[in-house]
């Protein structure tokens, strides 16, 4: 019978850790990838059974430390989680039996985005599919901050498979916010990737209007409002970020 394994990458995720491994107990281990927690992560997932492995980010980013986290296990299918995601119980049948056949396929779980206690429907906050689940042999993973599998298996969706609690406060999403913006200004820079002041601003501006006409975030009323303006503070923060590195690099060379 193939095993599955459950991966889980955190730092400082106490609120988040209990419940997301109480989602999964239907595993057949449970492992947690954690990039340096100062709070009480690793206590509470020891105590629930899981498995406690630290490893640092290093420059390869997200993908580093999913690369990494298939390395600690030898169970034939694994499945991703982060610490703010609950596999929905409806769907724990279904994971069962796309393990026990070991068809050499993935699967992209549908995840339904919970927002400041807020489901959202439409928007950029809107329930999309994530792929999760796989054998572990067949995947690897590339991308500093948007990662992503490659692999050349065929993928089959399944519905109503996560839920996930994005944000509780606003303190959380202005780290989060903070740290991701720099992760992709930087590997933009590194790619050679450059804009202007007046396409920072541009591509703000449309980010916005994707998210609150053309995905209909309207439909999920102020929220739906607030959050499409955050996508386009987003859009406009790591662009201002990679002409602020840009910027530093003609500085350094000129000494």
């Amino acid at each position: 019978m193939p095993k599955l394994a459950v991966l889980i990458l955190t730092k400082n995720e106490e609120k988040n850790i209990e419940e997301c491994i109480k989602s999964v107990s239907f595993a057949d281990e449970v492992v947690v990838i954690d990039s340096g927690s100062i709070d009480k992560t690793q206590e509470k997932a020891e105590s629930l059974g899981a498995r406690f492995v630290v490893h640092e980010m290093d420059e390869a980013g997200f993908a580093g430390q999913r690369n990494f986290a298939l390395q600690q296990t030898e169970a034939e299918w694994i499945m991703y989680l982060d610490a703010d995601e609950r596999v929905i119980l409806g769907a724990v049948p279904v994971i069962q039996q796309a393990v026990a056949s070991n068809e050499q396929k993935g699967y992209r779980l549908e995840r339904k985005n919970i927002v400041f206690g807020k489901r959202m429907h439409h928007g950029g906050n809107r329930s999309d599919y994530s792929a999760r689940l796989y054998p572990r042999e067949k995947i690897k993973w590339q991308g500093v901050v948007h990662e992503s599998v490659v692999t050349d298996l065929p993928w089959e969706n399944i519905d109503n498979g996560l839920d996930h609690y994005t944000y509780t406060t606003w303190q959380q999403y202005f780290g989060k916010f903070n740290h991701y913006t720099s992760l992709a200004a930087r590997e933009m820079f590194d790619r050679g990737g450059k804009v202007s002041c007046g396409g920072a601003v541009s591509h703000a501006f449309f980010a916005l209007i994707r998210d609150f006409i053309l995905r209909k975030g309207f439909l999920d009323g102020f929220m739906g409002l607030v959050m499409a303006i955050m996508a386009g503070t987003y859009t406009l923060v790591k662009y201002l970020k990679v002409i602020n590195l840009y910027r530093l690099a003609g500085e350094e060379a000129e000494k």
